[in-house]
């Protein structure tokens, strides 16, 4: 039998590296017969299953890499959520204030949370619509190209 060569390729930034061996045989063709067909097919099956088991790997510690990052990104996303809020919430008590310096407190309040109010109504009755819209959810023009493929395909099989 043969010897075999070790290769080491770099495959990513992570300094992963894949191991491809190769016989001497595949290097050069005069010793191309001392391995039968049978062993080269079996060595290449396994060095395929080998490179595919670890293209899995590489996946997978690509998408918890990544899957880290989504978290942390959300996590900011969701803290500049809770301060814009509360910069809203300034931004009524100082509206509040303004019509104060005309109007009692009470009444300036009373307004500031019926226009708020109001704007809330338009919202939802305007994301009510939106939605109706939007159903059924089933992809219906996809559904339709999809049946009109297989009533074409299905009327050429008969001819």
């Amino acid at each position: 039998m043969s010897t075999t060569e070790d290769r080491t390729v770099t495959r990513t930034a992570e300094d992963r590296t894949v191991r491809i061996r190769t016989s001497p045989a595949t290097a050069s063709h005069s010793r191309h017969t001392e391995e039968s067909v049978g062993e080269l097919v079996s060595r290449a099956s396994q060095q395929l299953s080998q490179l595919v088991r670890e293209e899995m790997q590489l996946a997978q510690a690509e998408m918890v890499r990544k899957g880290k990052r989504f978290g942390v990104g959300g996590g900011l996303f969701g803290g500049a959520g809770v301060v814009g809020f509360l910069a809203l919430e300034a931004l009524v008590v100082t509206a509040i204030a303004a019509l104060a310096l005309v109007l009692p407190v009470w009444a300036s309040a009373l307004i500031i949370t019926g226009a708020l109010l109001a704007l809330a109504g338009i919202l939802a009755l305007t994301g009510k619509k939106q939605i109706g819209r939007a159903t059924p959810l089933a992809p219906e023009q996809a559904i339709a190209g999809v049946k009109a493929d297989v009533a074409e395909v299905k009327e050429k099989a008969h001819r």
